[in-house]
């Protein structure tokens, strides 16, 4: 089996389940036998492309959400001003505090490449279950990364439904040191609303404790220069 097919088969089963289709209801929709879409969703066998946009659109996705892209990785040099926090990773987490259920919400950012006006493209992954499949996530944003002399600027796009957009801005992000606090600015769909969120950016792996989520959440100096500046800011 190779990688390419398992990759892919995992995905499918992915948006199958999330549509609560059974295999067999998959495999009438598909006029193919449920051992063949079982097949599929393990990797045993390859899938032409004809029958891969077919499976797209039973699943009511778009095709490029079922290919899987080995993963590769583009350092933030030095060169160019990049900021000190930032300069020599590949890839970087962060992590925010969700009110709603009471958890951690933890992502992971590839530095995908360089563009020619030295910005950096990137992809986040947003609320992965286990970091040795991040990529399979509740959500997946595409952007870039811009570094300006006292704010590093993010801007995020939902690579599934194309119309959210996220920003992220990071203060005196080249200071290094081991984080950085970034807000986050998006939009809930639980409930409906536009939010700004505290979030907290590393070059490692934090460990997922009490300590972290007491600094994820709102603090009290937070309400306070909230109720000073009547803004939510992250400093």
């Amino acid at each position: 089996m190779s990688e390419i097919n398992i990759q892919i088969g995992k995905q499918i089963r992915t948006y199958r389940k999330m549509r609560k289709l059974t295999l067999d209801e998959l495999s009438t929709m598909l006029h193919k036998s449920k051992s063949t879409i079982s097949k599929y969703e393990k990797g045993e066998i390859s899938i032409d492309i004809e029958t891969l946009y077919e499976i797209a659109d039973v699943l009511e996705i778009h095709v490029e959400q079922l290919l899987y892209l080995r993963p590769k990785r583009t350092v933030i040099s030095s060169h160019n001003n990049s900021p000190a926090f930032f300069s020599g990773v590949s890839q970087f987490y962060s992590y925010v505090y969700d009110g709603r259920s009471n958890s951690i919400i933890r992502c992971v950012f590839d530095v995908l490449s360089e563009t020619e006006n030295h910005q950096h493209k990137i992809m986040m992954y947003m609320n992965y279950k286990d970091f040795d499949n991040y990529q399979n996530c509740e959500n997946t944003y595409w952007g870039y990364i811009k570094h300006y002399d006292a704010l590093t600027h993010i801007s995020l796009v939902n690579k599934d439904t194309a119309m959210e957009n996220v920003s992220v801005q990071i203060l005196a992000s080249y200071l290094d040191s081991d984080t950085k606090w970034g807000l986050f600015n998006g939009f809930s769909s639980r409930p409906m609303m536009p939010i700004a969120v505290k979030m907290l950016f590393s070059k490692t792996r934090l460990k997922e404790d009490s300590t972290l989520v007491h600094q994820l959440k709102i603090s009290k100096d937070d309400i306070r220069l909230l109720k000073l500046y009547n803004m939510l800011s992250a400093t």
